[in-house]
């Protein structure tokens, strides 16, 4: 037979020392760049303590596995420890691949389905908790007098300040000047009332100023005054706009009115200082 090859550990067997193996440092490991190329020994810097009897599993070199394989085969004089080592790592490293492989898949995304149907905004349903609150209504009656709030008052006087808070030292923002005018009391708050005229102006007025005597103004130039609440009754009275005339009673959509010292009935929506489904007697 010829000359046993060298130890795989060694220089492989076409004795080139570019290709040697590095021996393995305290732990057992070496550095591994291609095909078991020369390295620099690794330093230890710091001392492992291992239990005692255990021996540290140096890492797999396919080139070493490959080497020893070869050795075997041709001269059969190869180290037989070597070879049960590296195929024992080589098994570990299989099965570790193994099992590593299907975990991977399993933590990619799965592709959408083709058939999947969006649904449409119509079709979401939102629940219960994710339903905005309420907010809770405005009050129906007044802190002060219980009474309906908004509710329509007039102006018992010919000139009443409208303040921006309800205090007397508080800076007057309008001053009404027509006695009866209807006004809107939309707050209240002590002895104040916030009112609106018409046109949505106003601030808080002292409650000595308002009267509960109900008047309207005229919002239709030339407004007919009828003898019945029909549209084809006789005219009494023809009356400009913006005239205010007194509120005597109501009906779901005619109003009976007086003015100048005459009577009759108009038109509910033709009038301003009169709820649109109020009735009065």
């Amino acid at each position: 037979m010829g000359k046993p090859a060298e130890p795989v550990l060694g220089r492989i067997l076409d004795g080139n020392d570019s290709h040697a193996c590095p021996p393995s440092d305290a732990l057992g490991r070496h550095r591994h760049v291609g095909p078991c190329r020369r390295t620099r020994r690794r330093a230890a810097t710091t001392p492992v303590h291992l239990h005692a009897g255990a021996r540290p599993l140096p890492l797999l070199c396919p080139w070493r596995l490959w080497q020893a394989l070869r050795a075997w085969r041709l001269g059969g004089t190869g180290d037989s420890m070597t070879i049960r080592n590296s195929m024992a790592r080589l098994g570990v490293a299989l099965a570790l691949v193994s099992v590593a492989l299907p975990l991977q898949a399993q933590m990619r995304p799965l592709a959408r389905p083709a058939d999947l149907a969006i649904p449409s905004p119509e079709e979401v349903v939102t629940p219960a908790s994710a339903t905005p609150a309420v907010a809770p209504a405005a009050p129906t009656v007044g802190p002060e007098t219980n009474l309906p709030i908004p509710r329509f008052v007039s102006l018992k006087t010919d000139e009443g300040n409208a303040r921006r808070g309800p205090a007397l030292d508080q800076r007057i923002d309008w001053v009404f000047v027509r006695e009866d005018m209807p006004l809107l009391i939309t707050a209240e708050y002590g002895h104040w009332r916030r009112v609106e005229d018409r046109d949505g102006e106003g601030g808080w007025v002292h409650y000595s100023l308002l009267s509960g005597t109900r008047t309207v103004i005229v919002d239709e130039d030339r407004m007919p005054l009828r003898s019945r609440p029909e549209d084809n009754a006789p005219e009494v009275a023809l009356l400009e706009q913006n005239v205010i005339a007194r509120l005597e009673t109501c009906e779901v959509d005619w109003c009976r009115v007086s003015a100048g010292g005459y009577g009759g009935w108009a038109p509910k929506t033709s009038l301003w200082g009169v709820g649109a489904d109020e009735v009065l007697d």
